[in-house]
């Protein structure tokens, strides 16, 4: 049976660093002095650096507007549909930024599958149908869309590729992990609520996957869910775009599970009954320093283990499905310098449920 490899990813991001202005503009809604100060604390060790947007930052905004077209005006927040509409003007081209980057020309119409992620955005005709025609793909590509799974979106995708390549060894297979994250800003003084908007970019990944035996073999998937955990994490369309509810709770509970995975080590877990010491690559959803940081006490990794998503977080913050794919292209860019070959690795990602997405992996 053959094996689907991960031969190439291409990324793209929008123009706009907004991180600075970001918090910035947020600090405007908080009028209590403890929790500006809390909100103060943890954008300092909230490890990332940028983020980024098609919105134009104002420098140093003063409360009227965060943005220079004022999309996000204090009060006049804009309501779904403009930030739907927003995304069909926007995400199109994001997702061919990243495509190009794959430097598909001569291949592509021998794409025989399109797998678009997204939870950002709906439109119709959807951002599959789209691509295939701003790629100049086949029209008959056979097509399929992972809608608002969020971040392990990431797991999913590859997923689908991984069986497709499977069951039809010429199966060339283009996974596009596409997220507007910033069209879904809240004005709130909700402490968690902010905490959690602070986390999110935007970013897209495009991912191809065949049998040709270079880049990253993906071996085997395998989901779990943590019980007792199914409101920790949710992603509700609101009338002002998309409101996201990401506990403070999430990171101890993920810790706990993955300990309990770590110290029950049997061939129904995550870890199939091997050990955490085996797998020297680690490719971890960058989903915040804090879930980092769950994931190296729960496995009891080494530091240095999850230095890929670390970076990941640094430059880009969390971009929900598309983040782990920028992970797996800083692993595939480093084979044969940073990263040896023929080196197994685990991937790993959460989000609704509260649910773990994992895979195992070899580089080639």
């Amino acid at each position: 049976m053959a094996t689907a490899h991960i031969n190439r990813i291409g990324t793209a991001v929008p123009p706009n660093d907004v991180h600075a202005a970001f918090v910035n503009f947020v600090q405007h809604f908080i009028t209590e002095r403890r929790e500006a100060a809390v909100f103060k604390r943890m954008v300092s060790r909230a490890a990332i650096e940028h983020r980024y947007s098609y919105f134009v930052p104002v420098e140093n905004p003063d409360g009227f507007e965060a943005d220079t077209e004022g999309f996000y005006t204090p009060d006049a927040f804009p309501g779904t549909a403009a930030r739907m509409a927003r995304f069909a003007k926007t995400a199109p081209g994001l997702a061919m930024q990243a495509i190009d980057a794959l430097n598909l020309d001569g291949e592509r119409e021998r794409i025989t599958h399109l797998v678009v992620a997204s939870c950002t955005g709906f439109i119709a005709p959807g951002i599959d149908q789209l691509i295939v025609k701003a790629a100049g793909l086949d029209p008959g590509v056979e097509r399929t869309g992972v809608g608002f799974m969020g971040c392990y979106a990431a797991v999913n995708s590859l997923r689908l590729a991984h069986h497709f390549v499977r069951s039809d060894p010429s199966a060339r297979v283009l996974v596009v992990n596409l997220e507007l994250c910033t069209l879904h800003f809240q004005q709130t003084a909700n402490l968690e609520q902010l905490l959690s908007m602070l986390l999110f970019g935007d970013g897209c990944a495009a991912t191809l996957v065949t049998a040709d035996e270079t880049g990253i073999a993906l071996k085997d998937f395998r989901a779990t869910t943590i019980e007792d955990s199914g409101e920790s994490i949710t992603w509700a369309v609101g009338d002002q775009g998309f409101d996201m509810h990401l506990s403070g709770e999430v990171p101890g509970k993920i810790a706990r599970a993955l300990k309990h995975e770590y110290e029950r080590n049997d061939d129904r877990g995550l870890l199939r009954g091997t050990r955490p010491s085996d797998y020297p690559l680690w490719a971890v959803h960058a989903g915040g320093r804090t879930i980092l940081d769950a994931v190296e006490t729960g496995f009891d990794l080494a530091p240095d283990k999850l230095n890929w998503s670390r970076g990941v977080l640094r430059d880009f913050g969390n971009m929900s499905s598309a983040t782990l794919m920028f992970v797996l292209d800083r692993i595939l860019r480093g084979i044969g310098t940073t990263v040896e070959s023929a080196t197994d690795g685990f991937g790993v990602a959460f989000g609704p449920g509260l649910a773990a997405e994992s895979f195992r992996f070899r580089t080639v």
